[in-house]
Formats: C-alpha cells, sequence, structure tokens
C-alpha cells in the first residue's frame, strides 16, 4: 500500500482527525483531482459539482473539522463516481 492509499484509509477511518498534516492532506486533494488556490491564510480546493473545501492551517496540521468536511465530501465523490458507473 502506498503512501496515497495509507493517507486516504487514515482520512477516510475518521480516528485520526486531528492527527493529519496540512502538507498531506493537501497533497491528497491534489492527486485526487482537487484544484487549489489560495486566499490569505485560506487553502481553497474545489473539484467539480461538489463544495468547495477550504483548509487552515493549525501549526504543521488542519482542523480536525475540517479533516471530517474533507472526508464527507471524498465519500460524496465516491457515490457518485458509483453511481456513474453503474
Amino acid at each position: 500500500m502506498g503512501k496515497y492509499e495509507k493517507l486516504l484509509a487514515k482520512v477516510m477511518s475518521g480516528t485520526a482527525d486531528n492527527n493529519i498534516a496540512f502538507d498531506d492532506l493537501c497533497w491528497l486533494l491534489e492527486r485526487r483531482g482537487f484544484e487549489m488556490r489560495i486566499k490569505g491564510g485560506h487553502y481553497l480546493f474545489k473539484f467539480p459539482s461538489v463544495r468547495t473545501l477550504s483548509l487552515q492551517r493549525k501549526g504543521a496540521g488542519v482542523k480536525g473539522y475540517q479533516v471530517k468536511q474533507t472526508r464527507e465530501t471524498l465519500q460524496q465523490i465516491a457515490q457518485s463516481e458509483k453511481t456513474e458507473n453503474e
């Protein structure tokens, strides 16, 4: 299992929301196909047909509620892709 898969599993498990590195989460979202732009201290991630995610640094990590929002958005994308493939 590679870095992407391990990090994705960690985010999707919901057991480590306060222990996700900010840079790792940004990398995961960009690798997943999100477009990033920066506005002040907010890192905005856009993916077609889903809400824009806004992440902020909390030291070296990311805020726990933002990891939860990211997980919910990734689940929504996965469900949408699953529906399209059926």
